[in-house]
């Protein structure tokens, strides 16, 4: 029909559109009789449920921070890599405005490496203030990795610029805090501040091991990120443990 605009034209409108212009771009092409507009209406409809879905998802991770928020600046607390064989435990700090509108946050296993990325940018963007903390190998195996991963929590709510008035932690009760504490089991998947706490840790840490690949290539920490896999041990086996290595750790392998 001579003024139609192309369907190529009418898929570009989408793709550019925001999710508060789907509504309209539904309504203007929903009478459409052309199979290929049709079916981008019905791709549009798609997005604009998934969109209202995770928007009530993340309301429903706002629960403790409504609960709490009476108290003041709620923080959220959560750790990166308690497990690996090599690198520092991180820890994460996350005080979110309490009109948050991020979408996307949740524990950041859950995660692919793209989306944590878009998230930090986000998430160190927007919230009021964020905070970092970490222990080293050589902390690690004077302390435990424990120990080691408290006083990394105890750093990150020290280096945020506001001081928190009741915290969200995942799972533990962080000892020598004075700050009230509300342990969340699975609480980055519960708590929109802890999410953001856990994406914060974990792409902190994984840059971190990424840049360690870059002088130590040998062992591969830019795939691995320091966890225990077969090609991991057998670097170490190979070439013996770098500095980053956790030496208590190792006894537990290398016996």
């Amino acid at each position: 029909m001579e003024g139609q605009k192309k369907i190529s034209a009418v898929k570009e409108e989408l793709q550019a559109a925001e999710e508060t212009m789907l509504p309209s771009f539904i309504s203007k092409y929903g009478e459409d009789g052309r199979a290929g507009v049709q079916n981008l209406v019905r791709q549009a409809k798609k997005k604009l449920e998934r969109l209202e879905k995770e928007r009530a998802r993340m309301e429903t991770l706002k629960q403790y921070e409504r609960q709490y928020g009476a108290a003041g600046y709620v923080c959220g607390i959560d750790e990166a890599g308690r497990g690996p064989l090599a690198g520092p435990v991180v820890a994460g700090a996350a005080i979110l405005p309490k009109d948050c509108g991020i979408l996307g946050i949740n524990d950041s296993k859950q995660l692919s490496e793209k989306k944590r990325e878009e998230l930090y940018s986000v998430i160190l963007e927007e919230a009021v203030a964020v905070g970092i903390g970490m222990a080293s190998p050589q902390r690690i195996d004077e302390i435990n990795i424990l120990m080691a991963t408290y006083e990394a929590m105890r750093q990150a709510i020290q280096n945020l610029s506001v001081v928190p008035d009741i915290l969200l932690n995942d799972a533990v009760c962080i000892p020598q805090v004075e700050i009230p504490q509300v342990p969340i089991i699975r609480g980055d998947a519960k708590s929109i501040s802890i999410g953001a706490a856990s994406i914060l840790a974990k792409v902190t840490r994984d840059r971190l091991m990424v840049e360690y690949d870059k002088i130590m290539p040998e062992y591969g920490f830019a795939r691995h990120k320091g966890y225990g896999t077969s090609e991991h041990i057998e670097a170490i086996r190979v070439y013996g443990p770098s500095s980053i290595h956790r030496q208590s750790f190792l006894k537990n392998i290398f016996l």
